[in-house]
């Protein structure tokens, strides 16, 4: 029975619908690109919003061979092709949607920017 419950508690995650944006203080309510960073979406599903998503410095990111690299929090991740969002980018600042689960962090979406 125990194991059967901790089975049952490893499923809950991947069991969770997605979940609305979030805009807790209310900061980007009114920004013009607001509706447009809600809209935004890769392979792997919605974006939610700028609130969820973090700015990346040009050297924190790099294309090769097609790819994208993007570092968070001092380690290196490959972009997996179905995150990255291949709508121009409105905001010009690159952007990554990074999610932290029990396997870790993945990545949601990545926006390159324009590298000035």
């Amino acid at each position: 029975m125990p194991l059967m419950i901790g089975g049952i508690l490893l499923l809950l995650p991947l069991a969770a619908s997605p979940g609305e944006a979030r805009d807790p203080d209310g900061r980007y309510a009114n920004s013009p690109l607001k509706q447009w960073f809600d809209s935004l979406r890769s392979g792997k599903g919605p974006c939610c919003s700028d609130a969820d998503g973090s700015a990346v410095s040009d050297v924190d990111w790099e294309s090769k061979g097609g790819h994208y690299r993007v570092r968070i929090d001092g380690e290196w991740y490959n972009v997996p092709d179905d995150a990255v969002i291949t709508e121009p980018n409105r905001a010009g600042r690159t952007m990554v949607w990074p999610m932290r689960g029990y396997q870790g962090l993945s990545i949601r979406c990545f926006m390159p920017g324009s590298m000035t």
